[in-house]
């Protein structure tokens, strides 16, 4: 027999959501519990746990977007990509960190490697990767620490929406200008080659046209979302965009230490140890 949903209740998972921010607990994912609980109700809720991360002094800085690897779509049961905001106490440089990262109060966290930009103009829909690279200032590899709290990441894409859409933080490596080798970076951010090693010892082996067909398209992708949804602002220049896991999201504890090799692109490898 199955059970029945509960009517869908926006403000009491907003209250649920926000409750478990920083905490490292975790909740039974929305969607088994609520009727009618889809991304639509999940940008609603996403929309109020921001306004009160705002309310409590958080400045939003940027976007990261998730699930853009297919990769690791049928590990999940996601199929399309999914966004978050991030805030000036989830961005750091990596640089600032060497002496370790922190894990406390995250859930279940894992570690992607990404490919982050900041926007020197606000991209528009339709634009195509060689225009998008035109509103770009800089490029730069890091990690983004994701989490879940929902147990074993058991969840839905709406789940993930409503849940900071799965952002911990951000790691931000060394930012290289684009202007003037704009060519080059359109070439070469297309598809190369990326190592992610634990304790010195490969982990996953990737490159990054399985990020839907490059970092670029995934700003291409955000941009159509966030144009059909008036409840969440379009991107502006000055925010930082993080594209989406190179490789499979790996589990990260205390201790580690973690690393990349990249191939094909004018970008050094990283490291970060987790504390």
């Amino acid at each position: 027999m199955t059970s029945k949903l509960a009517p869908l209740d926006i403000p009491a998972i907003i209250d649920e959501t926000f409750a478990v921010l920083g905490t490292g607990r975790q909740v039974a994912p929305f969607s088994s519990r609520y009727a009618d609980f889809d991304l639509g109700a999940a940008y609603r809720v996403a929309a109020g746990v921001h306004a009160r991360r705002v309310a409590r002094g958080e400045r939003p800085v940027g976007r990261k977007v998730g699930f853009t690897n297919r990769r690791i779509w049928a590990e999940y049961g996601v199929w399309a990509p999914i966004w978050g905001t991030m805030y000036d106490t989830t961005v750091h440089d990596l640089a600032q960190v060497q002496d370790g990262f922190s894990l406390a109060g995250l859930a279940e966290p894992r570690i992607e490697p990404e490919i982050m930009f900041e926007l020197a103009s606000a991209p528009r829909p339709g634009m195509d990767d060689a225009a998008v690279l035109e509103c770009i200032e800089w490029v730069a590899h890091g990690f983004e620490i994701v989490q879940s709290i929902f147990p074993a990441w058991k969840l839905a894409a709406a789940d993930s929406s409503a849940a900071y859409g799965l952002h911990g933080a951000l790691l931000i490596g060394p930012r290289h200008p684009v202007a003037g080798k704009r060519a080059e970076w359109l070439a070469t951010l297309r598809d190369f080659e990326i190592d992610l090693l634990c304790d010195r010892v490969v982990a996953d082996q990737s490159r990054s046209s399985f990020v839907l067909d490059g970092p670029l398209s995934a700003i291409r992708h955000l941009v159509d979302v966030l144009a059909s949804l008036p409840d969440h602002p379009p991107l502006a220049a000055g925010e930082i965009v993080t594209t989406g896991t190179l490789t499979r999201a790996m589990p990260i504890a205390a201790g580690q230490t973690w690393s990349t090799q990249l191939r094909g692109v004018a970008l050094d490898g990283i490291s970060l140890r987790a504390a």
